[in-house]
């Protein structure tokens, strides 16, 4: 393969003849090139700040993450707030956790933790009080203050209504720490092969730090934002992102665009708060939780879809995704015939009379393929909500795929890793890393190797408007990544094994794996 400057120019023999002519050539020793993979969706940014407060991510007890608190806020006198993303919720079986665990070792400073599904937090007494949060303050509208058998806070809070309640009193992040977070997160991103990403929820004070880090050449992969549509203020949304929108297309940078709106259809199974439609089996008054009225969810993707903009909506319950499917539709029959690509992204459950909308609308399913294990998080907290019957249709991959439904893959990084080898191991295995269960989990959803390999590639590529996703083609960009292995060529329990060598973005070489190979130039052949 030859490239000239950022784009593809031959293949085979006329790239070989481009080398004997004095082109620079880059020999891979044999090595797998593969289109770059592309994240569907994934919080790059917030992975890059998790690194910059309390280290709980990773915790494996109670005490244990108490101890990093305290130990991070030792070493941090003067900060008045603590901060930490990323504990596990699965360490307490109902996933609710208390004040006074943290109390323990931080009596005198306010606490705030964010779980690792970012629709959770954990706080002390000190945060409770510091904003009000009381026996006596009104259940939100679109959250939870879970309470003890008195309605006083227990110290978890619940889905945006409720952790917004926290979070608009903490302090704000500045662009250092953004632009901070960008270069740790491209880094990161280009090591794992990654070279286009979907950020799958901006707000509009973070759009100044994406700008900086553009111009400071901080970002080496390419990123695409989607700005997140809030239910009490989504129309006067409609103007800002387009002025959002237009103010990033006119840095004219390869590496950022902002063409997508991101909603919230529902929130999480593990919580109780996934919209479905039927109850859960552990609260059987509890349907879980939509975050818009149904019509006015409607007449917002109508709204933004009619505005040009890429439709990119979180649904995991099976009544969550109906709302979604049912808005994208709406969005088609009253907008007419556009080449518009929307998005469902986790598609966790979804009702068997709605498998066939996907097609019949266009939709683009994003699944996080690393969800689709029988890990402890669906062993403590999804399936003893589901119950068997529906815990049996989570993550219907194979199936949306029999039918041509467009798939893409993603990490939600950091809610789990950003690692696409192990994504494509799991949905080829449907296992654990342990190799359980034997035969795979839910065996019928499992996948090929090469279509894994295509929804992370020429998926993710037809999800970004990179063409119809055609990936290594002529005319197309340059963005590769190279491999010690083909996918193909391994067991597929053995696929994360793989070492990625060198990734490739816009003919730019940014990331090289140490005694990869002797590179003799810039002119990859």
């Amino acid at each position: 393969m030859a490239i000239n400057e950022d784009t593809i120019v031959a293949f085979g023999k006329a790239a070989e003849d481009l080398g004997d002519k004095g082109a620079k050539v880059v020999d891979l020793n044999g090595a797998t090139i593969l289109p770059g993979f592309g994240d569907g969706h994934a919080h790059p940014m917030f992975a890059g700040l998790e690194q910059q407060f309390a280290p709980v991510r990773g915790a494996t007890s109670i005490d244990d993450i108490a101890r990093r608190v305290k130990n991070y806020a030792d070493q941090h006198p003067d900060l008045l707030w603590i901060q930490g993303w990323g504990y596990d919720p699965t360490l307490v079986s109902d996933g609710v956790f208390h004040a006074k665990w943290l109390d323990n070792v931080m009596p005198n400073r306010p606490v705030v933790l964010r779980a690792t599904d970012y629709h959770t937090l954990w706080v002390n007494s000190m945060a409770l009080a510091k904003v009000g949060i009381n026996r006596a303050t009104p259940e939100p509208k679109l959250g939870e203050i879970v309470r003890d058998a008195h309605g006083n806070p227990i110290g978890t809070l619940r889905e945006w209504g409720a952790v917004n309640l926290m979070m608009r009193h903490l302090p704000p992040i500045d662009t250092q720490q953004r632009i901070r977070a960008l270069t740790w997160a491209s880094q990161r991103l280009a090591e794992v092969g990654i070279t286009w990403v979907q950020d799958a929820w901006i707000d509009p004070e973070a759009i100044d730090g994406y700008l900086r880090a553009v111009h400071r050449g901080a970002l080496g992969v390419r990123f695409n934002l989607a700005f997140r549509s809030d239910p009490d203020r989504w129309r006067d949304q409609v103007q800002l992102f387009a002025e959002m929108r237009r103010t990033i297309a006119e840095i004219k940078s390869p590496y950022l665009t902002g063409r997508t709106v991101k909603f919230f259809a529902d929130g999480i199974i593990e919580a109780g708060t996934a919209a479905m439609l039927e109850p859960y089996c552990d609260c059987p008054n509890n349907q879980g939780m939509a975050n818009w009225p149904t019509e006015e969810f409607k007449e917002a993707v109508i709204a933004f879809d009619r505005a040009g903009f890429q439709i990119h909506i979180h649904a995991i319950g099976d009544g969550g995704v109906r709302m979604a499917v049912d808005a994208i539709a709406a969005a088609t029959e009253v907008n007419g015939p556009s080449d518009r690509r929307p998005v469902i992204a986790h598609a966790q459950l979804i009702a068997r009379s709605d498998l066939d909308r996907f097609k019949r609308y266009g939709i683009i399913a994003n699944f996080e393929p690393l969800w689709a294990q029988l890990d402890p998080l669906q062993t403590t907290l999804t399936i003893p909500r589901l119950g068997p019957e529906r815990a049996s249709r989570q993550y219907p991959i194979a199936s949306l795929m029999r039918r041509g439904v467009p798939i893409s893959f993603g990490s939600d990084w950091p809610v789990s890793a950003v690692a696409p080898l192990s994504g494509i191991r799991v949905a080829v295995t449907r296992q654990t890393p342990d190799g359980e269960p034997v035969d795979g989990w839910i065996p019928e959803e499992r996948i090929s190797v090469s279509d894994a390999i295509n929804a992370y590639t020429t998926g993710s590529g037809y999800q970004a408007f990179n063409g119809n996703g055609e990936g290594l083609a002529m005319g197309k960009p340059a963005d590769f990544v190279v491999l010690d292995t083909h996918p193909e060529q391994v067991v597929p329990s053995h696929i994360d094994k793989i070492k990625i060598l060198e990734t490739w973005v816009n003919g730019v070489r940014v990331f090289q794996r140490a005694t990869t190979h002797s590179a003799k130039g810039d002119y990859d052949g």
